[in-house]
């Protein structure tokens, strides 16, 4: 058998992370962290259902399609008009749910049809606001395109695009790279570093609302690493697991955008990944059984605890978290 796109993942991270310059692994400290991390949390992943659609097969399948579409821009999340006490991703996607219930649930023809001015109104965002509105472009292209793919060569049905994966999260995830707005791939001291952070977490989030069964049936899930953003390597920073130079340190302390695909920033993700399989693998040699999608959710959640609000991720504005 031939490397998946799993494989293209993990030793492209285990490359970039051992010629990393800008952040290092601690791993001296990685069976001390292993064993404070509340490891039954990754065990038992499930879906919130405040701020997500859960309901109806179809329908909830369409939204979360879309909403991992869309599921970036954290980059410009400062800059938006939020929902009181939520993040800008729970604001997103609380108000795509409720624009899925409005309509019924999404079609291509609804995809295809968006425009940035219609996007600011789903979100309540100011086209006024010159960052919000480069945001809500940039959802419209996202959702133009998807309705294109789905059109193209899955008839617009949703159901058959996901059947046609053969119950394999790595053809879905090969699938969805056709897009490029999915395809976080960089060039690091000569070799592609893959991170494919939205693809893979498209079918982490089939599998966790629908409980591995019919439409988030992937017997593959387990090969899933975890889905590199700016928050899952802060709380390893935080933690202490990561360490990143003193430079890097003071631009993400005094707000400085990192441009995607630059070194500091491809090492920052491809270390985080490669961090977290590490941790994978310590928990198989002591008999826990863990894959690398539930030690995500552990960490992502983690990251929403106010230890980790107190000082800035870095920001880094793309289309790709």
């Amino acid at each position: 058998m031939g490397q998946t796109v799993f494989d293209r993942i993990l030793s492209s991270c285990a490359f970039a992370a051992e010629r990393a310059e800008f952040v290092r692994i601690n791993q001296d400290y990685l069976t001390e962290y292993a064993r404070i991390l509340p490891v039954e949390i990754a065990q038992h992943p499930v879906m919130e259902s405040e701020n997500h659609f859960c309901g109806d097969a179809a329908a909830t399948l369409a939204y979360f399609v879309t909403l991992d579409c869309i599921n970036f821009g954290s980059g410009y999340f400062g800059a938006l008009r939020k929902d009181p006490g939520k993040t800008g991703y729970f604001t997103v996607a609380s108000r795509l749910k409720a624009e899925s219930i409005r309509v019924g649930g999404f079609s291509t023809q609804w995809l295809r049809q968006i425009t940035a001015a219609e996007c600011c109104l789903i979100f309540d965002q100011n086209p006024e606001n010159k960052m919000a509105y480069e945001l809500m472009c940039l959802f419209a292209e996202a959702l133009n395109a998807m309705a294109e793919f789905l059109d193209r060569s899955y008839g617009g049905s949703f159901g058959k695009f996901i059947e046609s994966a053969g119950f394999s999260a790595a053809v879905l995830v090969d699938q969805l790279c056709q897009m490029p707005f999915y395809r976080d791939v960089f060039s690091l001291q000569g070799r592609e570093i893959f991170l494919l952070k939205r693809a893979q977490i498209t079918a982490s989030d089939l599998h966790i609302v629908f409980s591995g069964q019919g439409y988030g049936r992937f017997d593959d899930i387990g090969e899933l690493t975890i889905f590199a953003d700016n928050l899952v390597p802060h709380v390893l920073l935080t933690d202490g697991l990561l360490s990143y130079s003193p430079d890097l340190q003071a631009s993400i302390a005094a707000g400085e955008p990192l441009s995607s695909g630059c070194q500091a920033e491809v090492e920052i993700r491809a270390c985080c990944i490669h961090a977290v399989e590490l941790l994978r693998q310590f928990y198989a040699g002591v008999g826990v059984e863990v894959c690398s999608q539930g030690l995500d959710y552990l960490l992502w959640n983690r990251g929403q605890d106010e230890k980790y609000r107190q000082f800035p991720t870095h920001v880094t504005r793309c289309v790709y978290y």
